[in-house]
């Protein structure tokens, strides 16, 4: 349930986000075992992820799919595309500028950049949606 709530709700507020962070946190503690561990290590060891990586990686996946048509046009999600680009992947998005904070913090607007910077090799149509995943998360995000 956390990392559902972390993938589609965007929490705005610096303080909720570092809350939810902290229930991991001590969730992890309740191993015995990694209880000493710094919080990266215990992370590592369990094969986890932070939340802010977790959110990031969704997010990720979602714009795969609504960049490759997996999800039925009517009710998709539009996201622009720039068409002018020479540079970088072929499906990069448009950037827009927002004079409003809830349209600047919403999920089209906060993918943007991290998608434009993503190389061509990790999002090729020939491959399945986890091969893509894997590319995403290994480029080093």
């Amino acid at each position: 349930m956390l990392s559902t709530l972390i993938q589609f709700g965007h929490l705005a507020k610096k303080g909720d986000i570092e809350a939810i962070e902290k229930v991991q946190k001590r969730a992890t503690k309740l191993i015995t075992l990694l209880k000493k561990l710094p919080y990266q290590e215990r992370l590592l060891q369990l094969n986890l992820h932070t939340l802010k990586y977790r959110r990031l990686r969704g997010d990720m996946i979602e714009v795969y799919k609504i960049t490759h048509d997996m999800y039925d046009k009517s009710v998709a999600l539009e996201l622009p595309r720039n068409v002018s680009s020479t540079r970088g992947n072929k499906y990069k998005l448009q950037n827009h500028s927002f004079h409003y904070n809830f349209r600047r913090f919403s999920f089209a607007a906060r993918v943007v950049n991290v998608w434009n910077s993503l190389p061509d090799w990790t999002m090729s149509v020939s491959q399945s949606v986890s091969q893509s995943v894997e590319r995403l998360t290994g480029h080093g995000t």
